[in-house]
């Protein structure tokens, strides 16, 4: 087993030739770029060069605490710098397409953070543009490149657990949405758009598009913001497969987890996302596999050295600069994420209209 786990880590490992860095312009200073862009990006040996938020105090604190040369007035300016080759956009939903349209229009290479766009028609333009100027856009889903997610899937694809049968993901964790991110208070939508939805992608990146789904959504009578805390999604595909995702924020009583199973004709694999036992300290992720193609025994641990924040976040950055240098195709790109887009809006029709939706 040895062996073939040596394959697995070869195929999930985060890396980069020399030959591919390029410079990279930061717009926003929030407080996911400070623990999760910047500390990924020094590990994998990438060069961030500028950065600029509509508070410059927080962009010269994270300047100075990073290493970062130049703080731009602005993302205007960042963008008339002809020493930036690469932006990397980390704002919220509805900020996000006017400085991706910007960026391309400048023929920059975006990066863009999830969601990239407030709804599908709004990124179908970024993309549009983007594919009219030549230039790449990839989305910020990195829980695609968390080490025990991408060997999951890799296991999959080498068929050590058969055919995928069911898939689920069970997030039972308390998260302060709206003391931590006082803005989201008077938002609509938040659980599915700030969070879950990095789930939604990754189902979508095993399972494809289903067929129709369900999803039913609570709140705290109490809570201070308008928004969704707790959600609960189900997704029916015309082969017979079944997925949930069962996301919960408002665990007050200390047992919190983050657990996945993707269950096969041959098998099965079962993980944790340790960051969210403990968030922001977390703890180690877990992955184990049982499979009947390979005799494993029993449940056979896989051993994850990485972690969701800050490791991933290299991920998107790398799977980008690496299509720039030999056209590597992007595990995140753009054109992709409108499936999530699309299929996180039918869950919210699911929730409004209290029906299932058929895509």
């Amino acid at each position: 087993m040895i062996e073939l786990f040596a394959e697995i880590d070869a195929a999930v490992r985060i890396g980069l030739p020399e030959r591919a860095r390029r410079p990279i312009g930061i717009i926003g200073a929030g407080a996911i770029v400070d623990v999760a862009h910047l500390p990924a990006y020094r590990k994998a040996g990438l060069e961030v060069v500028a950065i600029t938020d509509l508070d410059p105090a927080k962009a010269a604190d994270l300047a100075r605490r990073h290493g970062i040369e130049t703080v731009s007035d602005s993302a205007a300016a960042m963008l008339g710098d002809p020493r930036i080759e690469v932006i990397d956009i980390a704002v919220t939903a509805g900020a996000q397409p006017g400085l991706a349209l910007a960026a391309i229009e400048s023929g920059r290479p975006v990066l863009a953070q999830k969601p990239f766009a407030p709804d599908v028609s709004t990124g179908q333009r970024v993309v549009t543009l983007a594919a009219e100027h030549g230039v790449p856009i990839a989305v910020n889903q990195q829980l695609r490149f968390d080490e025990g997610i991408a060997a999951a899937r890799r296991m999959v694809e080498l068929g050590w657990i058969g055919e995928i049968t069911a898939m689920s993901i069970m997030v039972d964790i308390r998260t302060d949405f709206f003391g931590g991110w006082p803005w989201m208070r008077e938002l609509d939508r938040v659980e599915i758009t700030y969070h879950s939805i990095h789930y939604h992608d990754v189902i979508r990146w095993f399972l494809g598009e289903p067929s129709t789904v369900f999803c039913a959504a609570g709140r705290l009578p109490e809570q201070a913001g308008r928004g969704e805390t707790r959600t609960i999604s189900t997704y029916l595909y015309d082969s017979g497969v079944r997925a949930i995702v069962h996301a919960n924020h408002d665990n007050t009583h200390g047992d919190n987890s983050a657990t996945f199973r993707i269950d096969g004709t041959a098998g099965a694999i079962r993980g944790t996302l340790g960051l969210l036992y403990d968030y922001p300290h977390g703890r180690p992720d877990t992955l184990e596999l049982h499979s009947t193609e390979l005799a494993t025994d029993g449940w056979l641990p896989y051993p994850i050295t990485g972690r969701w924040i800050p490791d991933a976040f290299a991920g998107p950055m790398c799977s980008l600069l690496s299509h720039l240098a030999d056209g590597t195709p992007l595990r995140s790109s753009g054109a992709d994420n409108l499936g999530t887009l699309r299929l996180i809006e039918a869950l919210y029709t699911s929730i409004d209209e209290a029906r299932a939706v058929h895509l």
